[in-house]
């Protein structure tokens, strides 16, 4: 069986973990694997050697408009070629880039795509990417063979409010997680000893890209309103550079330029995950976030912000429990959403009740054992929607 996985960058974000483990696992079982990246940079930490194939090798910022469009127009061709000449069984797309590309190649592989986050919160920001996925929707996914929806909330919400014109395609499949390779790269010592003595402080550890999606300034001036100061916070990840620029300037305006890290990416960022105190996403709009199943992988408590309606299926089995503006799960606390219809760096500094709550469920975490006490408890039963084996075969299931 010939096997090709869609994904566009070789970072290490969300959706090129999810592939690698989706790699390695169809691997394992003896099929051939390739892996398309739509742009391979030589930044690029994610790598699959002579299994991988690249449409370009300048990311987008580097091109212009025309050539940018150009790319957009010629790439379905480009990957149609591949995947005639390979004999491809099957296509997995990861990302809207990836769908579009391979709803476009009328290609006679079974085709399978899949979808992360609240796609009309993410609309809001009227990219040209947004437009055409959402034109997409009720057009070219006609001829994929299967949409998996990585959460309930997902599926509903493209059926409510995104006009998906293809019910019947969308399956709802959590995403799969190498559970035992999480907690063996978990377990590496961090490396320098500047790094170690971060980490001796009760630390919040923010997992992930720095973008206007993330919002990070809302954890940032959460963090800045702790009545308990002993604690460090810290970022893995790199980002978009207005927003890192952004992210600096506050750090100083707040006075926090000793309690706040930017380490960049980290090819393991489990060794800092398994370090921190708790784990804190403050999105704007998310799917169902990896780095949550993550962070119960590594038994550390989450604080999140209501980025998605699936944010419960993912931190819950059973408890949700209301205390004020906090729900509070078997994995840590959900707060109120940062959503406020902006996907954009806020205009001013001022903080927001949101930030308060944030603040507040971040002090419990941080000073309350109950917490991760909780999450240990409930950790085996919390993962075992998210098994590898089980994930990987439901997307090749023809009959599912």
């Amino acid at each position: 069986m010939r096997i090709l996985l869609i994904i566009p960058y070789g970072g290490v974000g969300g959706i090129e973990r999810l592939a690698l483990n989706f790699y390695n696992f169809y691997k394992s079982k003896g099929y051939e694997v390739k892996v398309l990246k739509i742009i391979k940079l030589p930044t690029d930490i994610v790598n699959f050697g002579e299994d991988e194939y690249s449409l370009s090798n300048i990311d987008f910022s580097g091109m212009g408009r025309l050539e940018r469009l150009f790319f957009y127009v010629k790439a379905p061709w480009k990957l149609r070629q591949i995947i005639q000449k390979n004999r491809f069984n099957y296509s997995l797309g990861f990302g809207d880039m990836s769908n579009i590309f391979s709803s476009l190649t009328f290609t006679k592989e079974y085709k399978i795509v899949s979808i992360h986050s609240t796609k009309s919160k993410e609309f809001t920001d009227n990219t040209f990417l947004n437009r055409l996925s959402k034109l997409s929707y009720k057009t070219s996914y006609y001829f994929l063979d299967k949409v998996v929806c990585i959460s309930k909330a997902i599926k509903e919400d493209l059926l409510q409010n995104c006009g998906f014109a293809f019910p019947e395609k969308l399956k709802v499949i959590y995403n799969p997680h190498h559970i035992a390779e999480i907690e063996k790269m978990a377990k590496i010592p961090l490396e320098t000893e500047e790094e170690k003595k971060i980490f001796q402080k009760k630390t919040i550890l923010f997992l992930g890209r720095l973008t206007t999606v993330k919002s990070p300034w809302h954890l940032l001036k959460a963090f800045s309103l702790l009545k308990n100061a002993d604690c460090n916070l810290v970022f893995v990840g790199d980002g978009a550079p207005d927003v890192l620029e952004y992210m600096n300037q506050l750090v100083g305006q707040l006075g926090l330029n000793e309690k706040v890290f930017f380490l960049g990416r980290k090819s393991n960022p489990y060794q800092y995950l398994k370090q921190a105190s708790v784990l804190a996403l403050s999105s704007k709009y998310e799917g169902t976030p990896n780095v949550i199943v993550e962070a119960i992988a590594c038994g550390i408590p989450v604080v999140s912000s209501n980025c998605t309606a699936g944010l419960p299926e993912l931190m819950s089995n059973s408890l949700l429990e209301k205390d004020g503006d906090l729900v509070i799960t078997e994995s840590g606390i959900i707060t109120p959403t940062f959503f406020d219809n902006k996907i954009a760096i806020p205009e001013n500094n001022h903080s927001t009740q949101e930030e308060q709550v944030f603040a507040e469920a971040l002090e419990r975490v941080l000073y309350d054992t109950k917490y991760a006490e909780n999450l240990i408890a409930n950790r085996t039963t919390l993962l075992q929607k998210y098994d590898l084996e089980k994930v990987a075969l439901a997307y090749l299931n023809q009959n599912n």
